[in-house]
């Protein structure tokens, strides 16, 4: 008679942790064109297809702002992110931005600084942290595409996030997945934007704890 009710009890509670939904996580992305959908339909770039990905889902109920702007610059976010983070509460933050600022020549000493101010702004609200970083077109030269790169290694660092060092890996100066810009992913390459991305938002995902 024990066993029985022991074995009753044991599988209504396994029913109901399968049933139960992990914390349901707001996720905010906050980039530039390539996260704004820029030269595409909203419902074609990769954050709308983590959205999606997201709604597939098992027992996962996230919902995902873009608060990206395209022509967004570093100095941009840091004074736009603060009202978004009290806004919207969000549990993760996916920073991808810079890419602007090396276009336009800025100082990457000034973007690491600026990388750092968003992520200790995003922190201090309580979100987690992923940074999807950038690389430049080498025609800016190499002292200066190497000092890029650095600023992004040297706000993950200083700041203890996860960085994913090239986000257009795979697809960057393949012209078959960009526009005629050069600059921006086509539709085709969204699903691979957002496979690179992937790893680095699931294992924070994964981190979220369950209701209590």
């Amino acid at each position: 008679m024990m066993s029985r009710h022991w074995l009753k009890t044991s599988v209504i509670a396994c029913l109901l942790a399968i049933s139960l939904p992990l914390q349901a996580a707001t996720i905010l992305v906050f980039g530039d064109s390539i996260s704004a959908a820029y030269g595409l339909e909203t419902k074609q770039g990769w954050v709308q297809l983590l959205q999606q990905k997201l709604d597939k889902t098992a027992a996962k109920k996230h919902k995902v702002i873009n608060g990206s702007l395209s022509g967004e610059t570093t100095s941009g976010g840091v004074r736009r992110l603060p009202p978004l983070l009290q806004k919207h509460r969000p549990d993760l933050v996916i920073l991808e931005l810079g890419g602007n600022d090396g276009l336009r020549g800025h100082s990457p000493a000034m973007l690491a600084k600026n990388l750092r101010q968003m992520i200790v702004d995003a922190q201090k609200s309580g979100s987690k942290v992923v940074m999807l970083g950038m690389k430049i077109p080498p025609n800016y030269g190499k002292a200066y595409a190497q000092a890029f790169e650095r600023s992004f290694v040297t706000a993950s660092k200083e700041t203890g996030i996860p960085l994913l060092p090239f986000f257009l890996e795979g697809i960057g100066g393949n012209m078959q997945l960009m526009q005629k810009d050069g600059i921006h992913p086509t539709a085709a390459a969204q699903q691979r934007l957002l496979d690179n991305a992937w790893p680095l938002i699931s294992r924070e995902l994964k981190k979220m704890p369950a209701p209590g």
